[in-house]
Order: structure tokens, then sequence, then C-alpha cells
């Protein structure tokens, strides 16, 4: 038999609470990591760069322009700049974020845009390549 575990005890549970890594989806921060410092209401968060890490500074933004991470910062409510600083980077933020496959997809997709129109054509040729090489080599087993 199954042991229930409660949803609120799940460690892949993203709450909106201090020390919440975020990543910011629209506006002039976009694709900016951040984190939460205080909850504000229920649609506003006071968050931070930190400004000596990423260049975001502390403000004032609306929960829909934020989607959350899994990735917590042990802060205080209102924690100060340097211990933010701190704790930022002994929960080593940038190697978590770089090792997801949602920043990974994001860099692809950013590598995918700055192609110019002769490498989306050899990209193009090399798929076709690929294609004929498995193609033949698949006809070559079903035949046996």
């Amino acid at each position: 038999r199954a042991q229930f575990i409660p949803f609120a005890m799940s460690e892949d549970r993203r709450l909106v609470e201090a020390g919440r890594v975020c990543l910011v989806n629209y506006g002039p921060l976009l694709g900016k990591l951040v984190v939460i410092v205080n909850v504000i209401d229920g649609k506003r968060v006071l968050v931070d760069g930190p400004s000596s890490v990423n260049g975001v500074a502390r403000q004032i933004v609306p929960l829909a322009r934020l989607s959350l991470t899994t990735i917590k910062v042990d802060i205080e409510d209102g924690a100060r700049l340097t211990t933010l600083a701190k704790a930022y980077k002994e929960a080593d933020v940038a190697k978590k974020w770089a090792e997801s496959s949602w920043a990974k997809t994001i860099a692809r997709k950013a590598a995918k845009a700055k192609l110019n129109d002769f490498d989306r054509f050899k990209l193009m040729v090399a798929r076709k390549t690929r294609a004929r090489v498995v193609n033949t080599q698949l006809k070559k087993m079903l035949k046996k």
C-alpha cells in the first residue's frame, strides 16, 4: 500500500517566499534571475538581483512578470544586499541554473535565433544527410 505524502512536503513545490529564485519573463529585466526578498501582497513582491552579482537593483515586481524556479536561497524576509549576495553565492545559484533543463532550452533557442541564413542552410543540409544515413541503416536492418 502506498504511503500518503502531502503535497506541501514535496521538494519540487514552488512557493512564493523569501529566498525563491525567479526568472523575469516580461519587461526590461527579461531573462534575468532575481531573488524574492519580501512578499508585499498577493500580487507583488520585492526582488533583488542581487545587484552586485547580476546588476538587478532591489525593486517591486508583479508576480505575473516572474516565473518561479525550484532554486531557493536561504535568507530571511527583507535581507540586506550583502546577506543576500553571500547566500546567493553559497547556494551556487548560477551553477544550478546553468545545469537546469530550463536554462539549456533558453540557451538553445537563443543560439538558434542567432543563426544567419547560411548557417540555417548548413543546418538543413546536415539534417538531410543525417536522415539519409539513418534511413539507409534502418532499411538494411529491416532486410535482415
